[in-house]
Parts: C-alpha cells; sequence; structure tokens
C-alpha cells in the first residue's frame, strides 16, 4: 500500500510537470498540446510497449518441448498469482537476467536470458519468475511505460522549447509574464528534464520493492527471490549486457554493469536493500 501510494503521487507529479512544461512554453494552448501528446503517446505505450521490448532483447518464444521445466514454473506460479499464463520467451544473452512486458496480465509476456536458465537452481528460479508475475499482477510495465513516455515528453517539450527561443520562434498566448516569465522559461527548459528523469527513476525503484514483495507471497517465500538477486547482481557486474539504456528499467537487476549513480539516479534499489527487505518478510 505504500509503495502504490509513492507512485500515485509521483506520477502525479510527472503528469503535473508535463502540464507546467506546456504552458510556460505555450500558454494554454501549450497545455491543450501536452495533453494531446501525453494521450497520444500513452495510447502508443499501452499497445506496442511488449512488442518493443521483446524485439529489442531479441527475445524469441519458445515451447513446452523446448523448456518444459520453465513453462511449468511459470505456469505454477501463474496460477498461485491468479492470472493468465504469460507467453515465455527465451533472449540468447549469456548474463543472467529477466523482464516482463505486456500491457496488461491478459496479454503479458516473461524473457529470461538463457544465462539464466544455466545458473539458477529451481527455487531461485521461481523467485525472479514470481517477482516478474508481480511486476504483471501489479500493471507496473504499463505504470512504467507511461512514466518513460511522460518523461520523454517533457524532454521533447524542452528540446523544442530551446531551438524556439534560439530562432526566436517561441510566443505565449499571454503577455504578462515579461522578464521574470523569461527566466522561468529558461529554468523550465534545463530543470524540467532533469527533474522528469528524477521522479521516472523514482517510480522504477518503488515498483521494484512492490514486485519483490509480491513475487515473494506469490512463491511463498522471500529466500529463493534473495539468493537469486545476490547471483544476479554479481553477474551482471562482471559481464555487462548490451541493452538499449531506455530498456535497463525492465529488467530484474540492472543490466549495464552493476554499477551506477547512487540513489536518486538509480532505475533499480539497491540490491543489498532488496535482499535485507525480502529476508525481513520470512517472519510474515
Amino acid at each position: 500500500m505504500k509503495n502504490m501510494l509513492k507512485t500515485t503521487i509521483l506520477m502525479a507529479v510527472l503528469t503535473g510537470l508535463f502540464l507546467v512544461v506546456g504552458d510556460l512554453i505555450g500558454g494554454r494552448g501549450g497545455v491543450a498540446v501536452a495533453l494531446v501528446m501525453a494521450a497520444v503517446m500513452n495510447l502508443g505505450a499501452y499497445w506496442f510497449s511488449d512488442r518493443l521490448a521483446l524485439a529489442m532483447a531479441g527475445a524469441r518464444p519458445v515451447s513446452e518441448a523446448e523448456a518444459p521445466e520453465l513453462h511449468a514454473v511459470v505456469a505454477d506460479l501463474a496460477r498461485r498469482a491468479g492470472i493468465p499464463k504469460p507467453r515465455v520467451y527465451v533472449t540468447p544473452d549469456e548474463t543472467p537476467n529477466a523482464f516482463a512486458t505486456g500491457r496488461n496480465p491478459a496479454h503479458a509476456a516473461v524473457a529470461v536470458t538463457r544465462g539464466l536458465l544455466r545458473l539458477l537452481d529451481r527455487r531461485e528460479l521461481e523467485g525472479v519468475l514470481a517477482h516478474e508475475l508481480g511486476h504483471v499482477r501489479n500493471r507496473d510495465i504499463l505504470i512504467s511505460s507511461i512514466a518513460a513516455v511522460l518523461a520523454g515528453a517533457i524532454s521533447y517539450l524542452a528540446t523544442m522549447a530551446q531551438w524556439s527561443l534560439m530562432f526566436g520562434g517561441l510566443s505565449r498566448d499571454d503577455d504578462d509574464g515579461g522578464v521574470l516569465g523569461f527566466v522561468g522559461l529558461l529554468v523550465t527548459i534545463v530543470v524540467a528534464p532533469l527533474a522528469a528523469m528524477l521522479v521516472q527513476m523514482a517510480i522504477s525503484r518503488s515498483r521494484e520493492y512492490q514486485a519483490d514483495a509480491t513475487g515473494a507471497r506469490i512463491a511463498g517465500t522471500p529466500e529463493g527471490l534473495a539468493s537469486a538477486l545476490a547471483k544476479l547482481e554479481e553477474w551482471n557486474r562482471r559481464l555487462p549486457m548490451r541493452v538499449n539504456p531506455a530498456a535497463a528499467q525492465m529488467y530484474i537487476v540492472n543490466p549495464l554493469s552493476g554499477r551506477s549513480f547512487e540513489g536518486l539516479f538509480q532505475t533499480h534499489p539497491p540490491i543489498r536493500e532488496r535482499i535485507r527487505r525480502l529476508l525481513e518478510l520470512r517472519g510474515a
């Protein structure tokens, strides 16, 4: 409940920032344009995020004959979670990692790397897949897609404003801003994209904690996921994956290097903190 409330507040902040940027750039007309852009881009994210994510990862569907144990684990966990069984994919990466995608539980997919299947034992595999099904049940993929689209749109608007100022083509529908309005616009161009990125990352971290807790409940124990996270962090540090940085947040652990900025600039919570919170759930 705490993480859901935090996510709701952060999404409201991101949406509000988007509208403020639109207003500062174009007044009431700018707000209208921002709303239309948000609607169109969110609709695109809703319908096409799964296809894009799977294509970017080079994932291919695997049948039950090809991966019977993987399908059996996914089917069992989906039954426990009370959701339809997602489509199952495998990517060719040797670095162990996994992600889930899809606009809702009825149109979901889970993908694991070839390296993950080789590294983890059954209990750890169940923990990882339960975490991913937690994302599906909590509709985190849709939330993250919308957050990414809004953050990208804010950066796009700021870039448009920057170029318009350079060529003298930017005007608002009211003239009472004066020098303060111009200064405010300059600050917005610089600050808004950074603020949007920070809010997006905060949403991502919040949803990871929530998926950890949900996954532990689905699996029946937090220990498999905790053990798997320790292994995944070590291997992703040794053998970083080659992925688009924009797609890094969808994986269960940071796939880029295992080393990232601390605190506000992380797409994932610290692994030690995730493991600590998981192990605290054993008594519950």
